[in-house]
């Protein structure tokens, strides 16, 4: 994935060090219930859609350009449906990140899935019962988005 400007700014003087940054994902369905997924050009995985919000923007916002920067569909958010704090992650540049993603429930409105940047392989519709292999982050979102369950969150450590 691209890292933006603003967080190679931070890395010229932090150096490797942990940064702590916001991270949003948008679970995007279309009128016959299927789920949008991107085969991510770093490790040939499908994932949901995500990324990281330029400084001042909203995370509704966020969601909504990373979708169709990444696919090229319009989707309006209907609800964040989980918030959670990641584990820390190391890239292979030694650079290290710990993210709090914000997932957002969203509805296809327009476009055409289509590969739109260098940052997918492939993007598709699927339905939720003829899913590709994804890992837990992506089945635990698109679990939630599809749940009646409010935002879920870790009420393990509530303080």
């Amino acid at each position: 994935m691209a890292t933006p400007d603003f967080i190679r700014t931070i890395r010229a003087s932090a150096g490797h060090q942990l940064l702590w940054l916001p991270g949003v994902t948008a679970v995007v369905f279309d009128d016959d219930g299927r789920v949008l997924l991107g085969r991510r050009a770093d490790n040939g995985r499908w994932s949901v859609i995500g990324g990281i919000p330029d400084p001042g923007e909203q995370p509704a916002a966020c969601a909504v350009r990373e979708v169709y920067e990444e696919t090229a569909v319009r989707c309006v958010p209907e609800r964040v449906v989980l918030v959670q704090a990641l584990e820390q992650v190391t890239y292979m540049n030694g650079d290290i990140c710990q993210y709090m993603d914000i997932t957002f429930r969203c509805r296809a409105v327009g476009g055409e899935a289509r590969v739109n940047d260098d940052e997918s392989l492939e993007v598709g519709w699927f339905t939720v019962d003829a899913l590709p292999e994804l890992n837990e982050f992506g089945l635990l979102r698109i679990k939630q988005a599809l749940s009646d369950v409010p935002t879920w969150f870790d009420p393990t450590n509530p303080l």
